[in-house]
């Protein structure tokens, strides 16, 4: 008799687990679109690097205002897009209205998808 109540109960769990499975999709897809939205709004670092440099600590310490750093860049190279420590694009430097300045996309790096 213990055995046809659990067997009974085991056929209601599925039973209603279909049924839930049933409700929860709909619902899902329209969370989906919104889990969407909600990640277009979250924030990403954005670097433009002008270029890099290594040098000595020593080096380093001896720095204070109006020291020079050489790059290793030269002027009218493009300029570097980093997202998140990741190279996404290079741009020209250009300059923009109330002496501001900002970057012309001229070429998308595309390394960082994988070939799979």
């Amino acid at each position: 008799m213990a055995d046809e109540t659990e067997d009974q109960i085991d056929d209601e769990t599925l039973v209603e687990e279909k049924d839930a499975g049933r409700d929860a999709r709909p619902a899902a897809e329209g969370r989906n679109g919104q889990n969407i939205d909600a990640m277009l709004n979250v924030g990403l670092n954005v670097q433009i690097v002008l270029g890099r440099t290594r040098m000595p600590i020593a080096q380093l310490l001896k720095l204070s205002r109006g020291s020079i750093i050489e790059l290793d860049k030269r002027i009218g190279q493009p300029v570097e897009v980093v997202i998140n420590d990741r190279l996404v694009a290079r741009g020209d430097l250009v300059k923009l209205e109330d002496d501001r300045i900002g970057v012309s996309l001229i070429e998308i790096v595309k390394d960082y998808v994988s070939d799979e």
